[in-house]
């Protein structure tokens, strides 16, 4: 028997209510995370609204509030809920500190609700997008947007990059373990994942790339920080620059190539920077190979990133916007029109995203 159209109803009706509780669970993360709040209660073991307040600068009654919120979500246990409100209280649950209150450790989340909250201040200007077909650049994202990335790519880079994901690839590995190897990082961000191949290969020297002086300004920091900054070099520099044609053993674009105005422009350059003897590796969304409606879930998270950032910054930076949503077919083509003659998924297994070696 199929379903009814009072069943879709009703269906459609529970995802709109879900997407509501989403939001105000999202609310909460972020309050957390900006304010300390996980993190005063992680250093405690507990907290009563008073003692959160004192520990963080906050104002008790916005502290009573936020823990019996986040506690209604599961986000933290209360000790005796029928405690007077004052006196009630709250923890994190056996083995959520990692997640809510530990930026250095991998599994850490605190960076999901400051990225996606950062992106949905901007839903005015992305409303004007959606009428004049233009874009919004990513210079006009806060700074929770790029500290968001940034909490997001430092573990992930710090904790796989270098000494999981590339070492899968026999002869990038033994190139960059031999003296005076030198990587092309194009659009690194913050710089982290710079910083992680040289940590990990100290016979290489890295020059990261970026149009965004804020996010360079932090990777030249991060890198004098961990006394790198001999071998790390930080540009704001288009990576298209002719002097630098042939110049590199390895050129990444890390999570970035959707993000691009002019994807075939951008790879076109990468072949300049390896020249004959580089190898260009690309790293993107794991998405799925061709649109699928009721998606899994990966796949809306993308889509969700994509309406809020990357469409509307690659649409403010050229003509062509991708989104996060990028198949492998699209890419193909893109290496194809660039002057590539082959493109291969490499043998990579992670959960979020794909490897891609172009030829």
């Amino acid at each position: 028997m199929g379903t009814t159209a009072q069943e879709r109803t009703d269906r459609l009706n529970d995802k709109i209510f879900a997407a509501g509780l989403g939001a105000t669970d999202l609310t909460i993360l972020y309050l957390g995370e900006k304010l300390g709040l996980f993190r005063a209660i992680a250093a405690a073991g507990s907290a009563t609204p008073a003692e959160l307040a004192k520990a963080t600068g906050t104002a008790g009654r916005y502290c009573r509030e936020w823990l019996e919120a986040a506690a209604a979500t599961e986000f933290l246990e209360v000790d005796d809920p029928a405690a007077a409100p004052d006196e009630r209280r709250f923890r994190i649950p056996a083995g959520g500190e990692a997640l809510l209150a530990d930026p250095a450790d991998p599994s850490f989340q605190g960076y999901v609700p400051m990225l996606f909250t950062g992106c949905i201040v901007m839903l005015p200007a992305i409303v004007e997008a959606f009428r004049t077909g233009g874009g919004v650049p990513w210079s006009q994202y806060g700074p929770d947007v790029i500290d968001g990335q940034e909490a997001q790519n430092r573990n992930l880079y710090l904790s796989s990059l270098a000494t999981e994901w590339l070492p899968k690839i026999p002869d990038v590995h033994a190139r960059l373990s031999e003296p005076g190897a030198r990587v092309a990082d194009v659009a690194c961000g913050t710089g982290w994942s710079s910083i992680a191949i040289a940590e990990a290969y100290p016979g290489a020297e890295v020059h990261g790339f970026d149009l965004d002086e804020y996010s360079i300004a932090k990777a030249r920091g991060y890198a004098e920080e961990r006394g790198l900054a001999g071998r790390v070099r930080f540009e704001v520099r288009d990576a298209a620059d002719p002097s630098l044609s042939g110049a590199f053993d390895l050129v990444l674009i890390l999570e970035a190539l959707h993000d691009m105005g002019d994807p075939v422009a951008v790879l076109r350059a990468t072949r300049s920077l390896a020249g004959d003897r580089g190898m260009v590796v690309v790293m993107d969304e794991k998405t799925e190979e061709t649109f699928t409606p009721n998606a899994p879930d990966l796949e809306r998270l993308f889509y969700g990133f994509s309406l809020l950032a990357c469409l509307p910054a690659a649409l403010a930076d050229g003509p062509v916007g991708t989104g996060t949503v990028m198949r492998p077919d699209t890419l193909r083509a893109y290496a194809r029109d660039a002057g590539f003659s082959s493109v291969g998924i490499l043998p990579i297994d992670t959960e979020m995203f794909r490897f891609y070696r172009l030829g």
